[in-house]
C-alpha cells in the first residue's frame, strides 16, 4: 500500500475535535490538548514567530461588547443618567 490515491479512502478517522475555548477543530482527542490555543492550559498558546495569529486573536477581532462604546462615552466624560445642558445658538454681530 502506497501513500497515494488507494490509501486516501482509508483515512477517515479524526484525531482532533472542536475546542471549547477557541472553537477551532484543534483539540487532540487523546491528549485533550488544543493545538491552537493550548487548552486546558490557563494561558493562551502564542509564539512570537507566528505574527498572523496575533492579528487573528487580538483585540478588535471579536464583538467588543464593552470596548466598542468607550470612545463615544468618553466624549461625555462617562456621564450617565442625566440630560445635557441646553445648547444656545451663537449669534454673530
Amino acid at each position: 500500500m502506497t501513500k497515494g490515491t488507494p490509501s486516501a479512502g482509508k483515512r477517515n478517522s479524526h484525531t482532533h475535535t472542536v475546542c471549547r475555548r477557541c472553537g477551532k477543530r484543534s483539540l487532540h482527542k487523546q491528549t485533550l490538548e488544543c493545538a491552537s490555543c493550548g487548552y486546558p492550559s490557563a494561558k493562551m498558546r502564542h509564539y512570537n514567530w507566528a505574527l498572523k495569529t496575533h492579528r487573528r486573536r487580538g483585540e478588535g477581532t471579536g464583538r467588543m461588547r464593552y470596548l466598542k462604546s468607550i470612545p463615544r462615552r468618553a466624549k461625555n466624560a462617562f456621564r450617565e443618567g442625566t440630560t445635557p445642558a441646553a445648547r444656545t445658538k451663537h449669534i454673530k454681530k
